[in-house]
């Protein structure tokens, strides 16, 4: 990558299809999420999206024979159970639901080692450069699946009674834009940092979503769900310290 252009890539059959792969598991992913959160309320979903850290250090240890320092594993219980306890609220939900939530949590972890290893694997694909062939292929298949679901029916006749807005253009455009520069600064935070330290990110985005909704639109939060956040801010500290100082050991 040089003053701001990068060189595509020239990849073999087998990691076109790896990319085509990947890809999917974005697109399924998504879905799987989305279907979920109609059949569960939201602190349960959140709750389940918690345990995504757990998932990751799971997926490490059993293929590819990857340990912490038990350190790193007593600094994720204060991310995991700060979380639980700052969204503790209405836990309903129904056994497809609880499936489709925790497979959800399963396929993001996967997601994400994926993710990890893409950029810094035999591949080493730059961050653009993963968005740059995964994108079109993700569009294709969610417009596909809005397709075969009825979805994109639903918006053609939603546009036909002009409800497609000029300020609600502006504002998919605006979020879309949004979701591009997250996908961008998660793909490198990923590359840099770690799929571990990308879902402890995850578990500190939910505290931090409670707090703008307390600041922005006055959400009432318990002394519980207060406790909780300080409880994820305070584990997230020190699963830092513990990650920088086993890299200062590994140098």
């Amino acid at each position: 990558m040089v003053s701001g252009h990068f060189k595509l890539k020239r990849l073999s059959r087998q990691e076109h299809l790896i990319l085509i792969a990947f890809s999917f598991l974005f697109t399924i992913n998504i879905a799987i999420s989305n279907v979920s959160l109609a059949m569960v309320s939201v602190p349960f979903h959140q709750i389940a999206r918690s345990t995504s850290p757990i998932a990751t250090v799971a997926i490490y240890r059993c293929f590819y024979n990857r340990s912490y320092s038990s350190a790193t594993y007593l600094s994720l219980l204060p991310v995991v159970i700060g979380v639980v306890l700052s969204v503790y609220g209405d836990l309903d939900y129904t056994m497809l639901g609880a499936t489709l939530t925790f497979l959800g949590v399963v396929l993001a972890s996967v997601k994400t080692v994926a993710t990890n290893r893409i950029m810094t694997g035999s591949l080493a694909l730059p961050a653009l450069e993963v968005l740059l062939r995964m994108s079109p292929l993700a569009a294709v298949q969610s417009i596909t699946y809005a397709y075969m679901t009825g979805e994109l029916d639903v918006f053609m006749k939603f546009s036909a009674e002009g409800n497609l807005t000029t300020p609600l253009v502006i504002a998919l455009l605006g979020n879309g834009f949004l979701a591009f520069m997250l996908n961008v600064t998660s793909f490198q935070t990923n590359k840099l940092a770690g799929a571990l330290t990308i879902t402890v990110c995850g578990n500190i985005k939910q505290c931090l979503t409670i707090l703008l909704g307390v600041v922005l639109f006055n959400v009432q939060v318990g002394v519980l769900n207060g406790l909780g956040m300080l409880v994820t801010l305070a584990g997230a500290a020190w699963y830092s310290k513990v990650e920088v100082d086993a890299k200062r050991q590994r140098k």
